[in-house]
Protein backbone atom coordinates (compact mmCIF):
# COMPACT_ATOMS: atom_id res chain seq x y z
CA UNK A 1 0.00 0.00 0.00
CA UNK A 2 1.42 3.18 -1.00
CA UNK A 3 2.60 5.98 1.85
CA UNK A 4 -0.53 8.33 0.77
CA UNK A 5 -3.16 5.51 0.52
CA UNK A 6 -1.58 4.40 3.81
CA UNK A 7 -2.17 8.09 4.83
CA UNK A 8 -6.07 8.15 3.67
CA UNK A 9 -6.83 4.91 5.47
CA UNK A 10 -5.38 6.08 9.02
CA UNK A 11 -7.46 9.37 8.68
CA UNK A 12 -10.47 7.76 7.49
CA UNK A 13 -10.24 4.84 10.64
CA UNK A 14 -9.86 8.20 13.03
CA UNK A 15 -13.02 9.97 11.46
CA UNK A 16 -14.97 6.84 12.26
CA UNK A 17 -13.64 6.18 15.67
CA UNK A 18 -14.58 10.07 16.26
CA UNK A 19 -18.01 9.37 14.69
CA UNK A 20 -18.41 6.28 16.60
CA UNK A 21 -17.54 8.41 20.02
CA UNK A 22 -20.06 11.31 19.20
CA UNK A 23 -22.79 8.86 19.00
CA UNK A 24 -22.61 6.90 21.57
CA UNK A 25 -24.45 7.67 24.62
CA UNK A 26 -22.18 5.97 27.36
CA UNK A 27 -18.80 6.91 25.76
CA UNK A 28 -17.37 4.99 28.38
CA UNK A 29 -18.08 1.78 27.10
CA UNK A 30 -15.39 3.22 24.18
CA UNK A 31 -12.43 3.26 26.01
CA UNK A 32 -10.31 1.29 23.01
CA UNK A 33 -11.47 3.38 20.54
CA UNK A 34 -10.07 6.70 22.40
CA UNK A 35 -6.70 5.01 22.68
CA UNK A 36 -6.60 4.18 19.67
CA UNK A 37 -7.19 8.02 18.56
CA UNK A 38 -4.63 8.90 21.56
CA UNK A 39 -2.05 6.10 19.65
CA UNK A 40 -2.37 8.23 16.28
CA UNK A 41 -0.07 10.78 17.59
CA UNK A 42 3.04 8.16 17.34
CA UNK A 43 1.80 6.88 13.71
CA UNK A 44 3.63 8.72 10.82
CA UNK A 45 0.82 9.93 9.15
CA UNK A 46 0.89 14.21 9.61
CA UNK A 47 -3.09 14.41 8.70
CA UNK A 48 -3.78 11.85 11.15
CA UNK A 49 -1.74 13.60 14.33
CA UNK A 50 -3.90 16.85 12.96
CA UNK A 51 -6.77 15.06 13.29
CA UNK A 52 -5.72 13.37 16.38
CA UNK A 53 -4.84 17.07 17.68
CA UNK A 54 -8.96 17.90 17.25
CA UNK A 55 -10.51 14.42 18.45
CA UNK A 56 -8.42 14.30 21.62
CA UNK A 57 -9.21 17.23 23.28
CA UNK A 58 -12.87 16.94 22.17
CA UNK A 59 -13.52 13.56 24.31
CA UNK A 60 -11.31 14.43 26.76
CA UNK A 61 -13.70 14.71 30.16
CA UNK A 62 -15.22 11.69 28.78
CA UNK A 63 -12.13 9.39 29.63
CA UNK A 64 -10.78 10.34 33.19
CA UNK A 65 -8.55 7.27 33.42
CA UNK A 66 -7.15 8.06 30.41
CA UNK A 67 -6.70 11.73 30.96
CA UNK A 68 -2.67 11.50 31.61
CA UNK A 69 -1.54 9.87 28.60
CA UNK A 70 -4.45 12.23 26.42
CA UNK A 71 -2.14 15.08 27.73
CA UNK A 72 1.17 13.25 27.06
CA UNK A 73 -0.11 12.92 23.27
CA UNK A 74 -0.90 16.93 23.25
CA UNK A 75 2.55 17.38 24.70
CA UNK A 76 3.96 15.31 22.00
CA UNK A 77 1.75 17.24 19.08
CA UNK A 78 3.02 20.84 20.42
CA UNK A 79 6.67 19.50 19.96
CA UNK A 80 6.11 18.32 16.27
CA UNK A 81 7.88 20.17 13.41
CA UNK A 82 4.56 20.85 11.26
CA UNK A 83 3.54 24.19 12.07
CA UNK A 84 -0.32 23.28 11.22
CA UNK A 85 -0.23 20.06 13.97
CA UNK A 86 1.34 22.52 16.64
CA UNK A 87 -1.83 25.10 16.19
CA UNK A 88 -4.21 22.34 16.06
CA UNK A 89 -3.02 21.14 19.27
CA UNK A 90 -2.72 24.48 20.72
CA UNK A 91 -5.88 25.39 19.91
CA UNK A 92 -7.54 22.53 21.92
CA UNK A 93 -5.54 22.65 24.68
CA UNK A 94 -8.45 24.88 26.76
CA UNK A 95 -10.46 21.88 26.51
CA UNK A 96 -8.02 19.86 28.25
CA UNK A 97 -8.58 22.31 31.71
CA UNK A 98 -10.35 19.50 33.77
CA UNK A 99 -8.76 20.69 36.81
CA UNK A 100 -6.46 22.82 38.33
CA UNK A 101 -3.47 20.37 38.39
CA UNK A 102 -4.03 20.26 34.47
CA UNK A 103 -4.44 23.37 33.71
CA UNK A 104 -1.49 24.58 35.39
CA UNK A 105 0.56 22.43 33.10
CA UNK A 106 -1.04 23.78 30.64
CA UNK A 107 -0.39 27.06 30.94
CA UNK A 108 3.52 26.33 31.83
CA UNK A 109 3.64 24.72 28.23
CA UNK A 110 2.15 27.27 26.69
CA UNK A 111 3.52 29.72 28.54
CA UNK A 112 6.86 28.42 26.57
CA UNK A 113 5.42 28.25 23.38
CA UNK A 114 5.66 32.31 23.81
CA UNK A 115 8.77 32.06 22.07
CA UNK A 116 7.27 30.67 18.91
CA UNK A 117 8.97 32.93 15.99
CA UNK A 118 5.95 31.87 14.00
CA UNK A 119 3.43 34.46 14.02
CA UNK A 120 0.20 32.58 13.50
CA UNK A 121 1.74 30.08 16.25
CA UNK A 122 2.07 32.84 18.91
CA UNK A 123 -1.33 34.62 18.18
CA UNK A 124 -2.64 30.88 19.06
CA UNK A 125 -0.83 30.49 21.85
CA UNK A 126 -1.84 33.62 23.40
CA UNK A 127 -5.78 32.87 22.28
CA UNK A 128 -5.08 29.58 24.14
CA UNK A 129 -4.13 31.39 27.35
CA UNK A 130 -6.36 33.73 27.52
CA UNK A 131 -8.92 30.82 27.32
CA UNK A 132 -7.29 29.18 29.89
CA UNK A 133 -7.12 31.97 32.15
CA UNK A 134 -10.89 32.81 32.43
CA UNK A 135 -11.52 29.31 33.24
CA UNK A 136 -9.18 29.22 35.91
CA UNK A 137 -7.25 32.79 36.88
CA UNK A 138 -4.94 31.40 40.16
CA UNK A 139 -3.84 27.72 38.38
CA UNK A 140 -3.20 29.53 34.76
CA UNK A 141 -1.00 33.09 36.57
CA UNK A 142 1.15 31.12 38.98
CA UNK A 143 2.98 29.02 36.23
CA UNK A 144 3.52 31.96 34.19
CA UNK A 145 4.92 34.27 37.27
CA UNK A 146 7.00 31.34 37.94
CA UNK A 147 8.70 31.66 34.56
CA UNK A 148 9.72 35.05 35.43
CA UNK A 149 10.58 34.55 38.81
CA UNK A 150 12.77 32.00 38.19
CA UNK A 151 14.74 33.62 35.42
CA UNK A 152 13.94 31.26 32.30
CA UNK A 153 14.61 32.45 28.97
CA UNK A 154 10.83 33.27 27.51
CA UNK A 155 10.72 35.41 31.16
CA UNK A 156 10.96 38.60 28.53
CA UNK A 157 8.01 36.83 26.45
CA UNK A 158 6.24 36.01 29.62
CA UNK A 159 6.33 39.33 30.71
CA UNK A 160 5.44 40.94 27.38
CA UNK A 161 2.16 38.68 27.56
CA UNK A 162 1.30 39.77 30.94
CA UNK A 163 1.45 43.50 29.85
CA UNK A 164 -0.25 43.02 26.65
CA UNK A 165 -3.04 40.54 27.12
CA UNK A 166 -3.82 40.51 30.81
CA UNK A 167 -3.30 43.39 32.69
CA UNK A 168 -5.54 45.38 30.24
CA UNK A 169 -8.41 43.19 30.94
CA UNK A 170 -7.86 43.00 34.96
CA UNK A 171 -12.02 44.24 35.80
CA UNK A 172 -12.90 40.95 33.95
CA UNK A 173 -10.57 38.48 35.33
CA UNK A 174 -9.77 39.27 38.82
CA UNK A 175 -13.02 38.61 40.33
CA UNK A 176 -13.79 37.91 43.20
CA UNK A 177 -11.92 41.50 43.58
CA UNK A 178 -10.57 42.06 46.60
CA UNK A 179 -9.34 38.39 47.13
CA UNK A 180 -8.00 37.71 43.06
CA UNK A 181 -6.20 41.52 43.53
CA UNK A 182 -4.44 39.87 46.55
CA UNK A 183 -3.71 36.70 44.58
CA UNK A 184 -2.03 38.60 42.13
CA UNK A 185 -0.35 40.65 44.40
CA UNK A 186 1.64 38.45 46.07
CA UNK A 187 2.78 37.08 42.72
CA UNK A 188 4.23 39.84 41.12
CA UNK A 189 5.77 40.52 44.72
CA UNK A 190 7.77 37.30 44.28
CA UNK A 191 8.43 38.13 40.54
CA UNK A 192 10.11 41.53 40.85
CA UNK A 193 13.40 40.05 42.87
CA UNK A 194 15.07 40.33 39.98
CA UNK A 195 13.73 42.45 37.20
CA UNK A 196 14.64 45.23 34.84
CA UNK A 197 14.00 48.80 35.65
CA UNK A 198 11.01 48.95 32.88
CA UNK A 199 10.09 45.35 34.08
CA UNK A 200 9.54 46.85 37.83
CA UNK A 201 7.92 50.11 36.72
CA UNK A 202 5.44 47.69 34.32
CA UNK A 203 4.74 45.60 37.64
CA UNK A 204 4.29 48.70 40.07
CA UNK A 205 1.89 50.74 37.51
CA UNK A 206 -0.26 47.26 37.43
CA UNK A 207 -0.09 47.17 41.76
CA UNK A 208 -0.90 50.90 41.68
CA UNK A 209 -3.96 50.40 39.18
CA UNK A 210 -5.63 47.95 41.85
CA UNK A 211 -8.67 48.69 44.28
CA UNK A 212 -6.36 47.54 46.84
CA UNK A 213 -4.08 50.55 46.28
CA UNK A 214 -6.53 53.02 45.60
CA UNK A 215 -7.68 56.00 46.56
CA UNK A 216 -9.74 54.81 49.51
CA UNK A 217 -7.07 52.04 50.30
CA UNK A 218 -6.14 52.02 54.10
CA UNK A 219 -2.51 53.83 54.58
CA UNK A 220 -1.15 49.98 55.05
CA UNK A 221 -1.55 49.45 51.23
CA UNK A 222 0.41 52.75 50.53
CA UNK A 223 3.07 51.17 52.50
CA UNK A 224 2.82 47.77 51.36
CA UNK A 225 3.77 49.25 47.84
CA UNK A 226 6.76 51.42 49.74
CA UNK A 227 8.02 48.36 50.96
CA UNK A 228 8.14 46.43 47.64
CA UNK A 229 10.13 49.64 45.86
CA UNK A 230 12.38 49.89 49.08
CA UNK A 231 13.45 45.96 48.57
CA UNK A 232 13.96 46.73 44.94
CA UNK A 233 15.95 49.84 46.03
CA UNK A 234 18.49 47.58 47.90
CA UNK A 235 18.11 49.67 51.25
CA UNK A 236 19.50 47.34 53.25
CA UNK A 237 23.00 46.85 51.47
CA UNK A 238 25.66 49.20 52.38
CA UNK A 239 25.98 51.66 49.84
CA UNK A 240 29.17 51.63 47.52
CA UNK A 241 29.75 54.57 45.81
CA UNK A 242 31.54 53.26 42.75
CA UNK A 243 28.43 50.29 42.10
CA UNK A 244 26.60 52.69 39.46
CA UNK A 245 23.90 50.55 39.37
CA UNK A 246 23.15 50.87 42.77
CA UNK A 247 22.61 54.69 42.40
CA UNK A 248 20.34 54.61 39.18
CA UNK A 249 18.17 51.92 41.50
CA UNK A 250 17.76 54.15 44.28
CA UNK A 251 17.11 57.25 42.18
CA UNK A 252 14.85 55.49 40.01
CA UNK A 253 12.86 53.86 42.85
CA UNK A 254 12.39 57.00 45.24
CA UNK A 255 11.24 58.96 42.19
CA UNK A 256 8.49 55.95 41.68
CA UNK A 257 7.82 55.73 45.05
CA UNK A 258 6.71 59.92 45.03
CA UNK A 259 3.08 59.52 44.72
CA UNK A 260 2.82 56.70 46.97
CA UNK A 261 4.21 59.02 49.58
CA UNK A 262 1.81 61.66 48.41
CA UNK A 263 -1.10 59.33 49.37
CA UNK A 264 0.33 58.98 53.10
CA UNK A 265 2.98 56.35 52.37
CA UNK A 266 6.86 56.68 54.40
CA UNK A 267 9.66 58.14 52.65
CA UNK A 268 11.40 57.48 55.85
CA UNK A 269 13.68 54.49 55.27
CA UNK A 270 14.62 56.41 52.16
CA UNK A 271 15.76 59.97 53.60
CA UNK A 272 17.48 57.75 56.19
CA UNK A 273 19.29 55.85 53.81
CA UNK A 274 20.37 59.17 51.82
CA UNK A 275 21.84 60.35 55.46
CA UNK A 276 23.65 58.04 56.58
CA UNK A 277 25.08 56.22 53.12
CA UNK A 278 24.82 58.83 50.18
CA UNK A 279 25.52 61.89 52.38
CA UNK A 280 29.01 61.01 53.87
CA UNK A 281 30.33 59.52 50.33
CA UNK A 282 28.52 62.94 48.35
CA UNK A 283 31.63 64.15 46.85
CA UNK A 284 32.44 61.06 45.61
CA UNK A 285 29.89 60.42 43.53
CA UNK A 286 29.87 61.40 39.93
CA UNK A 287 28.70 64.44 38.81
CA UNK A 288 26.42 63.53 36.47
CA UNK A 289 24.24 61.43 39.51
CA UNK A 290 24.35 64.05 42.27
CA UNK A 291 21.79 66.33 40.37
CA UNK A 292 19.75 63.42 40.23
CA UNK A 293 19.76 62.33 43.64
CA UNK A 294 19.34 65.90 45.08
CA UNK A 295 16.37 65.94 42.73
CA UNK A 296 14.74 62.77 44.10
CA UNK A 297 15.34 64.21 47.67
CA UNK A 298 14.01 67.69 46.66
CA UNK A 299 11.09 66.27 45.46
CA UNK A 300 10.15 63.91 48.42
CA UNK A 301 10.63 66.75 50.60
CA UNK A 302 7.24 68.03 50.86
CA UNK A 303 6.14 64.49 52.32
CA UNK A 304 9.19 64.20 55.14
CA UNK A 305 7.54 63.80 58.64
CA UNK A 306 8.93 66.22 61.28
CA UNK A 307 11.01 63.23 62.87
CA UNK A 308 13.41 62.88 59.34
CA UNK A 309 13.05 66.68 58.60
CA UNK A 310 15.20 66.99 61.94
CA UNK A 311 17.64 64.01 61.16
CA UNK A 312 17.94 65.54 57.57
CA UNK A 313 18.47 69.22 57.63
CA UNK A 314 21.78 68.97 59.10
CA UNK A 315 23.97 67.91 55.90
CA UNK A 316 21.53 69.78 54.20
CA UNK A 317 22.36 72.23 55.33
CA UNK A 318 25.78 71.59 55.55
CA UNK A 319 24.98 70.59 51.24
CA UNK A 320 23.19 74.02 50.60
CA UNK A 321 26.40 76.17 52.67
CA UNK A 322 29.13 74.30 50.12
CA UNK A 323 27.50 75.05 47.35
CA UNK A 324 26.09 79.02 48.14
CA UNK A 325 29.49 81.38 47.80
CA UNK A 326 29.96 83.35 50.77
CA UNK A 327 30.87 86.31 48.20
CA UNK A 328 29.99 87.10 44.39
CA UNK A 329 31.19 84.52 42.08
CA UNK A 330 31.06 83.93 38.44
CA UNK A 331 28.29 81.87 38.59
CA UNK A 332 26.83 78.97 40.87
CA UNK A 333 25.51 75.36 40.63
CA UNK A 334 22.21 76.86 39.79
CA UNK A 335 20.41 73.33 39.94
CA UNK A 336 22.33 71.80 43.58
CA UNK A 337 21.13 75.53 44.77
CA UNK A 338 17.64 75.26 43.72
CA UNK A 339 16.91 71.26 44.87
CA UNK A 340 18.85 72.48 48.42
CA UNK A 341 16.68 75.11 48.70
CA UNK A 342 13.89 73.70 48.03
CA UNK A 343 14.52 71.28 50.58
CA UNK A 344 16.04 73.01 53.36
CA UNK A 345 12.51 75.08 53.09
CA UNK A 346 10.59 71.90 53.07
CA UNK A 347 11.88 70.44 56.13
CA UNK A 348 12.53 73.78 58.05
CA UNK A 349 9.21 74.00 57.86
CA UNK A 350 8.34 70.65 59.67
CA UNK A 351 10.61 71.38 62.30
CA UNK A 352 11.82 75.02 62.51
CA UNK A 353 13.20 75.92 65.58
CA UNK A 354 15.89 73.10 64.06
CA UNK A 355 17.60 76.27 62.04
CA UNK A 356 18.83 77.55 65.23
CA UNK A 357 21.59 75.75 66.00
CA UNK A 358 22.09 75.26 62.03
CA UNK A 359 21.70 78.78 60.68
CA UNK A 360 21.67 81.05 63.92
CA UNK A 361 17.89 81.99 63.60
CA UNK A 362 15.67 82.70 66.50
CA UNK A 363 12.71 80.86 66.14
CA UNK A 364 10.67 80.31 69.57
CA UNK A 365 8.13 77.08 69.96
CA UNK A 366 8.80 76.95 73.79
CA UNK A 367 10.66 73.56 73.11
CA UNK A 368 14.01 72.65 74.76
CA UNK A 369 15.13 72.02 71.42
CA UNK A 370 14.96 75.93 70.70
CA UNK A 371 18.16 76.30 72.14
CA UNK A 372 17.38 79.82 72.34
CA UNK A 373 19.58 80.35 75.63
CA UNK A 374 23.06 79.66 73.26
CA UNK A 375 24.74 81.85 70.75
CA UNK A 376 24.71 80.83 67.60
CA UNK A 377 25.31 84.32 66.34
CA UNK A 378 27.83 83.14 63.94
CA UNK A 379 25.82 80.28 62.31
CA UNK A 380 23.79 83.15 61.52
CA UNK A 381 26.20 85.57 59.64
CA UNK A 382 27.90 82.89 57.74
CA UNK A 383 24.47 81.93 56.73
CA UNK A 384 23.04 85.22 55.00
CA UNK A 385 26.66 85.94 54.00
CA UNK A 386 26.26 83.14 51.75
CA UNK A 387 23.04 84.10 51.04
CA UNK A 388 23.86 87.14 49.88
CA UNK A 389 26.80 85.97 47.65
CA UNK A 390 24.35 83.47 46.21
CA UNK A 391 21.69 86.24 45.70
CA UNK A 392 24.22 89.07 44.03
CA UNK A 393 25.48 86.15 42.15
CA UNK A 394 22.62 85.29 40.64
CA UNK A 395 21.25 88.59 40.06
CA UNK A 396 24.54 89.03 37.68
CA UNK A 397 23.95 85.93 35.56
CA UNK A 398 20.71 86.38 35.52
CA UNK A 399 20.79 89.66 33.69
CA UNK A 400 23.50 88.85 31.22
CA UNK A 401 20.63 85.84 30.56
CA UNK A 402 18.40 88.00 30.14
CA UNK A 403 20.41 89.79 27.60
CA UNK A 404 20.76 86.87 25.88
CA UNK A 405 17.52 85.23 25.56
CA UNK A 406 16.78 88.21 23.31
CA UNK A 407 19.11 87.02 20.82
CA UNK A 408 17.22 83.60 20.23
CA UNK A 409 14.30 84.65 18.51
CA UNK A 410 16.30 85.97 16.17
CA UNK A 411 19.16 83.38 15.58
CA UNK A 412 16.07 81.09 14.85
CA UNK A 413 14.79 82.97 11.92
CA UNK A 414 18.02 83.63 10.65
CA UNK A 415 19.22 80.26 10.85
CA UNK A 416 19.41 78.28 7.36
CA UNK A 417 18.71 74.55 8.62
CA UNK A 418 16.58 72.65 10.31
CA UNK A 419 19.27 71.23 12.24
CA UNK A 420 20.39 74.85 13.22
CA UNK A 421 16.82 75.80 14.44
CA UNK A 422 16.65 72.76 16.68
CA UNK A 423 19.91 73.41 18.13
CA UNK A 424 18.49 76.85 18.90
CA UNK A 425 15.82 76.08 20.65
CA UNK A 426 16.56 73.09 22.53
CA UNK A 427 19.28 76.00 23.85
CA UNK A 428 16.67 78.44 24.25
CA UNK A 429 14.58 75.97 26.30
CA UNK A 430 17.78 75.17 28.80
CA UNK A 431 18.23 79.07 29.06
CA UNK A 432 14.53 79.54 30.27
CA UNK A 433 14.94 76.55 32.90
CA UNK A 434 18.08 77.84 34.16
CA UNK A 435 16.43 81.38 34.51
CA UNK A 436 13.68 79.92 36.19
CA UNK A 437 16.00 78.30 38.38
CA UNK A 438 17.44 81.14 39.12
CA UNK A 439 14.08 83.26 39.77
CA UNK A 440 13.29 80.21 42.18
CA UNK A 441 16.56 80.45 44.52
CA UNK A 442 15.63 84.68 44.26
CA UNK A 443 12.72 84.07 45.44
CA UNK A 444 13.56 81.24 48.20
CA UNK A 445 16.50 83.14 49.53
CA UNK A 446 14.49 86.31 50.21
CA UNK A 447 12.56 84.82 53.22
CA UNK A 448 15.54 83.63 54.86
CA UNK A 449 17.10 86.91 55.59
CA UNK A 450 14.93 87.71 58.86
CA UNK A 451 16.19 86.18 62.55
CA UNK A 452 12.62 84.47 62.24
CA UNK A 453 11.80 83.54 58.89
CA UNK A 454 8.89 82.12 57.35
CA UNK A 455 9.65 79.00 55.69
CA UNK A 456 7.63 77.77 52.35
CA UNK A 457 6.13 74.42 53.05
CA UNK A 458 3.50 74.98 50.23
CA UNK A 459 3.51 74.34 46.42
CA UNK A 460 4.32 78.63 45.85
CA UNK A 461 7.46 77.34 44.10
CA UNK A 462 7.37 75.16 41.07
CA UNK A 463 11.14 73.30 40.65
CA UNK A 464 12.27 75.08 37.20
CA UNK A 465 13.01 70.87 36.00
CA UNK A 466 8.95 69.64 36.54
CA UNK A 467 6.43 71.01 34.60
CA UNK A 468 5.43 74.96 35.26
CA UNK A 469 1.54 75.18 35.85
CA UNK A 470 -0.65 76.36 33.60
CA UNK A 471 -1.43 80.13 33.74
CA UNK A 472 -5.59 81.19 34.00
CA UNK A 473 -7.58 81.31 31.04
CA UNK A 474 -7.31 85.63 30.70
CA UNK A 475 -11.21 87.04 31.05
CA UNK A 476 -12.59 88.12 27.74
CA UNK A 477 -15.36 90.11 26.92
CA UNK A 478 -18.55 89.38 27.19
CA UNK A 479 -17.43 85.90 28.12
CA UNK A 480 -17.45 84.42 32.11
CA UNK A 481 -15.01 85.66 34.49
CA UNK A 482 -12.43 83.54 35.64
CA UNK A 483 -12.83 81.90 38.92
CA UNK A 484 -10.91 83.03 41.75
CA UNK A 485 -8.05 81.29 43.70
CA UNK A 486 -9.95 78.71 46.36
CA UNK A 487 -6.79 78.34 48.40
CA UNK A 488 -6.77 74.44 48.16
CA UNK A 489 -10.55 74.24 48.03
CA UNK A 490 -10.85 73.05 44.18
CA UNK A 491 -13.03 70.60 43.29
CA UNK A 492 -11.30 67.46 43.63
CA UNK A 493 -11.77 66.91 39.82
CA UNK A 494 -9.56 70.16 38.87
CA UNK A 495 -7.15 69.82 42.02
CA UNK A 496 -3.30 69.35 41.03
CA UNK A 497 -3.17 69.71 37.77
CA UNK A 498 0.01 70.81 37.66
CA UNK A 499 1.08 68.36 40.74
CA UNK A 500 -0.32 65.89 38.90
CA UNK A 501 1.06 66.23 35.87
CA UNK A 502 4.84 67.27 37.40
CA UNK A 503 4.24 63.64 39.35
CA UNK A 504 4.09 61.49 35.99
CA UNK A 505 6.80 63.76 34.64
CA UNK A 506 8.63 62.96 37.61
CA UNK A 507 8.18 59.10 37.53
CA UNK A 508 8.67 58.65 33.70
CA UNK A 509 11.81 60.90 33.86
CA UNK A 510 13.34 58.49 36.10
CA UNK A 511 12.35 55.42 34.04
CA UNK A 512 13.21 56.82 30.11
CA UNK A 513 16.64 54.67 29.84
CA UNK A 514 16.02 52.43 32.29
CA UNK A 515 16.25 49.56 29.09
CA UNK A 516 19.55 51.23 28.09
CA UNK A 517 21.11 48.58 30.99
CA UNK A 518 19.25 45.66 29.92
CA UNK A 519 19.29 42.16 31.62
CA UNK A 520 22.54 40.81 32.40
CA UNK A 521 24.03 44.31 33.21
CA UNK A 522 24.58 45.97 36.16
CA UNK A 523 26.15 43.85 39.63
CA UNK A 524 24.29 40.95 41.58
CA UNK A 525 22.37 41.39 44.12
CA UNK A 526 22.70 38.96 46.63
CA UNK A 527 19.17 37.22 45.72
CA UNK A 528 20.11 34.24 43.51
CA UNK A 529 19.69 37.15 40.42
CA UNK A 530 21.34 37.40 37.58
CA UNK A 531 21.80 41.78 38.42
CA UNK A 532 19.93 42.89 35.56
CA UNK A 533 21.27 46.57 35.04
CA UNK A 534 18.77 49.67 35.44
CA UNK A 535 20.35 52.37 33.71
CA UNK A 536 18.88 55.87 34.30
CA UNK A 537 19.67 59.02 31.84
Amino acid sequence: MAASDADAAEVERLYELGERLSSAKDKSQHAADYEAIISAVKGQSVKAKQLAAQLIPRFFRSFPALAPRAMEAMFDLVDMEELATRIQAIRGFPLLAKDAEFVSKIADILGQLLASEENVERDAVHKALMSLIRQDVKSSLQPLFKHVESGSEIREKVICFLKDKVFPVKAELLKPQAEMERYITDLIKKSVLDVTGLEFKLFMDFLRSLSIFGDSAPRESFQELIEIIQAQADLDAQFNVSDIDHIERWTSCMYMALPIFMRGGSSSKFLNYFVKQIVPVFDKIPEEKKLDLLKTVAASSPYATAQDARQLLPPVVQLLKKYMPGKKVEDINHNYVECLMYTFHHLAHKTPNTTNSLCGYKIVTGQPSDRLGEDFSEHYKDFTERLTGTEETVRAVSKRLTQGMADFNKAISSAKTEEEKTKIKSDQQKSTMTMRAYNNILAMAQPLRAKSPLFIGDKKITLSWMEQPKKPAPTTTGGKRSQPATNGNTPASKKGRGEGAARNQLVNRAFEGLSRGGRGSGRGRGRGGRGRGWGYR
